[in-house]
């Protein structure tokens, strides 16, 4: 396994290199196909993030799906063993789920993943609505608007590929390209390991 160590705004010493080289090979134990991880440490200058000045991000290269996790701290030695609990973690909820579940369960229909969602709150009708124009949208309330777009090119793949990549990069919800109809859908996490799908149909 090759392990790659990059700073931002410090110094990498070849120590700290060693120790982060002895400390990822345990990662080996929980995925045998790790080819490659990337170590990225960003030093926060600012003293006011003292507790938070370093951030750690690994991210790790197999032969299946790309694991990323994160974790912030005060020193490089403390915010490494954080963001290596965390991707410790996601390769066992994966590893779990692949056991449990693997072609045990059928995935929740749109019907009964909306019948577990809120209710949207009422607007009582003698309380005065701002609306106000933000770009091509319409914002009603006072609330702040904020638009972030991203792109990521999509390979269609099954529900189960879908869950396993959801838990390997540590998000509650995974956007994909359903492989049996070519519908845009998403999985999320609901309680434990239940899990929760939501389907487009184009048609």
């Amino acid at each position: 396994m090759d392990v790659v160590v990059t700073g931002r705004h410090c110094e990498i010493s070849d120590r700290y290199r060693s120790h982060v080289e002895e400390k990822l090979t345990r990662l080996e134990k929980h995925d045998h196909r790790i080819m490659r991880v990337q170590v990225e440490v960003d030093c926060e200058p600012n003293p006011r993030q003292r507790d938070r000045a370093v951030r750690l991000e690994l991210t790790a290269f197999s032969k299946g799906p790309v694991i990323r996790a994160e974790a912030a701290a005060a020193d490089k030695m403390a915010a490494l063993d954080l963001a290596l609990d965390k991707m410790a973690a996601q390769m066992r909820r994966a590893a779990d789920r692949r056991r449990v579940h693997h072609g045990r369960h059928a995935p929740v229909s749109v019907g009964q993943a909306l019948a577990d969602a809120d209710e949207a709150p009422q607007v009582d009708a003698d309380d005065e609505v701002h609306e106000r124009q933000v770009g091509p949208i319409e914002v009603t309330g006072d609330g702040p608007l904020v638009v972030r777009e991203k792109v990521h090119p999509a390979t269609p793949m099954t529900l189960d590929q879908a869950l396993y990549e959801m838990e390997l990069v540590g998000h509650d919800f995974y956007l994909f390209v359903d492989k049996e109809n070519d519908r845009p859908s998403v999985v999320y996490r609901r309680r434990g390991y239940d899990y929760g799908v939501i389907a487009l149909d184009l048609s």
